[in-house]
């Protein structure tokens, strides 16, 4: 009975694992549920360092040509939200960004890839800084798997622009969301 039942569980096992679909998926080593003063802004009021989080991503669905990443914060009080980071045409073999990666001056980004202007009126990595006392805000970033090598735009488009696009040539996305707030001092 028990040589059964190993012999069942163990068909089970594989049958289950035959079917399971891998999931499109986004990490970061850097950033787990809230956002720290390590990826805050530093103007505005702000005064992190700024640093873009470590971000890689597994499993991009079949006919994926580039990807796409993105951050926004759908909890600023602009009527529109705040978009702070907008990266394009990642080539579709690379699966990672490095920490800091949002830093123009550094070149950390893949060859060919296009960091282009935020809500804050310059392209690269913009952080976290919402209105002091203005509660809790959620940061999403986004992956973008893309149907199209490039976006045909370049680093002045702006993040509506960009998001037209990747709306139009998105094939799947995954998200990582942090938190972040900021008190009066």
């Amino acid at each position: 009975m028990k040589k059964i039942n190993l012999v069942l569980l163990c068909l089970l096992f594989s049958t289950s694992m035959i079917f399971a679909q891998k999931s499109f998926t986004l990490t970061s080593k850097d950033l787990g549920g809230q956002a720290t003063k390590i990826e805050e802004f530093n103007s505005f009021g702000c005064t992190g360092k700024n640093q873009s989080p470590q971000l890689s991503w597994a499993n991009a669905p079949e006919g994926t040509k580039s990807f796409a990443i993105t951050m926004y914060d759908p909890n600023a009080p602009t009527g529109s939200g705040f978009w702070h980071w907008v990266v394009f045409d990642i080539p579709g073999n690379i699966n990672e960004l490095v920490t800091n990666a949002g830093n123009l001056t550094l070149n950390l980004t893949p060859k060919g890839a296009i960091q282009s202007v935020t809500n804050y009126g310059v392209a690269g990595y913009g952080g976290p800084c919402p209105p002091e006392n203005h509660g809790i805000h959620q940061y999403i970033i986004t992956v973008h798997a893309l149907k199209t090598d490039k976006l045909g735009l370049d680093s002045n488009a702006n993040p509506a622009i960009v998001g037209y696009y990747l709306w139009m040539n998105t094939i799947a996305k995954a998200s990582i969301v942090a938190y972040y707030q900021r008190e009066k001092k």
